[in-house]
């Protein structure tokens, strides 16, 4: 499995079907050697390089009651629509326990997505680095920090927000550092698009200190758009394959129905049995 790469797709909660894709490519012991992932792809991606089934499902719906996960509540006491110590740190430490230890003695790159506010450009960090623990939570929590409803992060003095803002798909990163083919993990259905949001304003109030920022932010949903036409091409091509929900996605970024995200769970786990034998031959054509 030599240069072949698995990209992850972020989306908040939607990030929940690509936990159900990974617990089953963990079930058949399918570990690839390059893993890249933004967002919710990136908090998913560290789970599947820890070797730890479950666990990207249970940090969510063990926990997505808990008012301190998401809720208007934190907005008011913390100034996040989520409160980022809970997910980033107690979470990971005292709750649903991230294997570090794995993490770090195996052989598989892990690169998790941020975007930098001063240049407006995307940031790969480099998640086992120097092997600490701390810079894992701190790029995963940065790649995560949602624009407007999320604080900015200080990732070793760089300003840091969601990864999502300036490299949604990072397909070309992963071909960049040497990977010929790729299987990427997308949580939207093959005819979703990206529409203009109306933004403008309030990221010229938000982020009035970082003008390339805002201009990465108001061109998000253009570049978002011409990436998917990008990996449309690279799958006609055989160059990629891509895993995405074959039924009508109704999950919203911030959801917080129980059922609802486990069946999306469930969705995820299904699709990717589903797609098992059509991705194995895939694999097989690769020289």
């Amino acid at each position: 499995m030599k240069d072949i790469g698995l990209v992850l797709e972020g989306g908040g909660m939607r990030g929940i079907y690509t936990a159900g894709v990974l617990d089953f490519f963990m079930d058949k012991n399918f570990y690839l050697p390059y893993v890249i992932g933004v967002s919710a792809g990136a908090c998913q991606g560290v789970s599947y390089v820890s070797r730890q089934r479950g666990r990207g499902k249970n940090a969510i719906l063990n926990h997505i009651e808990n008012p301190r996960y998401i809720s208007k509540r934190n907005l008011v006491f913390k100034r996040s629509i989520m409160d980022m110590d809970f997910l980033f740190d107690e979470i990971p430490n005292k709750y649903e326990l991230f294997d570090y230890d794995t993490f770090f003695e195996n052989e598989q790159k892990c690169i998790l997505v941020g975007t930098s506010c001063k240049t407006g450009q995307a940031l790969y960090f480099d998640a086992k680095k120097d092997k600490s623990k701390q810079f894992v939570l701190d790029t995963c929590r940065a790649s995560s920090s949602l624009p407007f409803v999320t604080p900015i992060v200080d990732v070793r003095g760089e300003p840091v927000l969601d990864g999502g803002i300036a490299d949604s798909i990072p397909i070309k990163k992963a071909i960049a550092d040497g990977n010929k083919k790729n299987i990427i993990v997308l949580t939207r259905g093959r005819e979703y698009r990206k529409k203009p949001s109306n933004t403008a304003f309030i990221s010229k109030k938000v982020y009035k200190n970082f003008p390339k920022l805002q201009e990465t932010i108001s061109s998000r949903y253009r570049v978002y758009n011409e990436t998917l036409d990008y990996i449309e091409s690279l799958e006609e091509q055989g160059e990629v394959f891509v895993i995405r929900p074959r039924r009508k996605v109704e999950i919203d970024r911030m959801e917080r129905n129980k059922s609802k995200l486990a069946d999306f769970y469930k969705t995820g786990y299904e699709d990717a049995h589903d797609i098992w034998a059509d991705l194995s031959d895939w694999m097989s054509k690769i020289k």
